[in-house]
């Protein structure tokens, strides 16, 4: 049913064409601005938020189209806006009407990006379609230009942008074996395509035929961690956990950040423990064991942290963090820690060190070792550091030389 609420946008005026300069940020907050704006309303009206996610996606592109995309920065905002508007298009109780004029409109968008911005939407198109009947509607409007685009003769071959939503809308037909038919006329091996083979395999219940197609998909211009996701994902919905840790997990689980890193193993293992998981990562990347610190402190793996803190260079500013946060209620962690960013601080690490992180790096693992009665111990420990600074710049005896007795 459609919404009978006639709503005003804010966002409509802000995205009108041409809208926005080179710099990405104000693009970017405006983005992330109007997303929040249509999930307000869809939690009151659920088709009025659907045609406000279908009217911005409809005005990214044209909006944006003078926006330097170099950085990738505003890549990642326009498909993280089409992650959050998707579902709100697909759940709306729009009748079948409606709804296909909204799936007009969008292909009609997804022809005119020409940077293009919205270039991950088809990969939605089955689940834009709602239901099989409409998607294998869909589908047989895309299949014949992707059997021209994927022809035998390379004068005729190209590109087709809407490949994807063919595939997607295949998958949501429920027709498998034409989609794994389809793709081998694909002129080349590539994970964008081939990651939907896996799918109809896999929903045809032939999992190790499908993780069999993953494998074979790898190639030089391909994702090994796409793949692994995609292999990492049908063990575990076969109930295969142990396997897919072993054979997928470190590699399916990289994200931005050491700590990011093993949260999101760890989250989807539980039935391992943390110190098995870290171990495993660790081992991992060789040479850069200091650098899972923050993951071993995290879950309370303390003695692995202080040991991985001193095996490999750490980042100074990380630790005494750690110190000062752990000062009172671990001061014996604490004084670990700070000796560990003050014997990096000695060796020369850190980036763009200033007095002020060594005296951080000092006083807080002197409030630990006050915490824990042990302050002369730990002051001769810092000093006996210090006093072995190599010659040279000497940088960390000029701050807390005169501290330590050493001038």
């Amino acid at each position: 049913m459609g919404s009978r609420t006639k709503y005003k946008w804010t966002f409509r005026a802000r995205f009108r064409k041409s809208a926005f300069g080179w710099r990405s940020q104000p693009a970017i907050k405006r983005i992330k601005e109007a997303v929040s704006e249509i999930k307000k309303a869809a939690r009151k009206d659920p088709v009025m938020g659907a045609e406000g996610a279908v009217l911005l996606l409809e005005k990214l592109s044209p909006a944006l189209e003078h926006v330097d995309s170099s950085s990738g920065a505003i890549g990642t905002a326009v498909n993280n806006a089409i992650n959050a508007l998707v579902p709100i298009i697909a759940k709306a109780p729009a009748d079948d009407k409606l709804r296909d004029k909204w799936l007009g409109r969008l292909w009609d968008a997804i022809q005119e990006d020409q940077i293009p911005y919205i270039e991950l939407l088809p990969d939605y198109w089955g689940e834009l379609c709602v239901t099989p009947e409409r998607a294998s509607y869909w589908a047989d409007e895309f299949i014949d230009m992707v059997r021209f685009a994927w022809g035998p003769d390379p004068e005729f071959r190209g590109y087709f942008n809407g490949t994807t939503a063919c595939l997607s809308a295949l998958l949501k037909a429920g027709r498998n074996n034409e989609i794994i038919g389809l793709l081998e006329f694909a002129p080349y091996k590539s994970w964008d395509y081939r990651e939907w083979g896996v799918k109809a395999l896999a929903a045809m219940g032939k999992k190790a035929e499908a993780i069999r197609y993953a494998e074979n998909s790898r190639g030089l211009n391909d994702s090994p961690i796409a793949i692994a996701r995609a292999c990492e994902e049908i063990l575990l919905s076969s109930g295969m956990a142990e396997e897919a840790y072993n054979r997928y997990a470190i590699e399916a689980n990289q994200k931005t950040t050491y700590l990011a890193t093993f949260r999101a193993t760890a989250k989807k293992y539980p039935h391992k423990e943390a110190s098995d998981i870290l171990r495993d990562l660790v081992a991992s990347t060789p040479g850069d064991e200091g650098k899972w610190f923050a993951a071993a402190k995290s879950v309370g793996l303390y003695s692995e942290a202080v040991e991985l803190a001193n095996r490999t260079p750490c980042d100074p500013r990380t630790l005494t963090r750690a110190a000062r946060d752990m000062e009172v209620t671990k001061p014996r962690f604490a004084i670990e820690t700070g000796m560990a960013a003050l014997r990096w601080l000695v060796e020369g690490y850190g980036y763009e060190i200033t007095g002020m992180d060594v005296w951080a790096a000092y006083n807080h693992t002197m409030k630990a070792a006050e915490n824990a009665e042990v302050k002369t111990e730990t002051f001769e420990r810092i000093r006996k550091l210090v006093a072995g600074e190599v010659p040279g710049d000497r940088f960390v005896t000029k701050v807390l030389g005169r501290e330590l007795g050493l001038n």
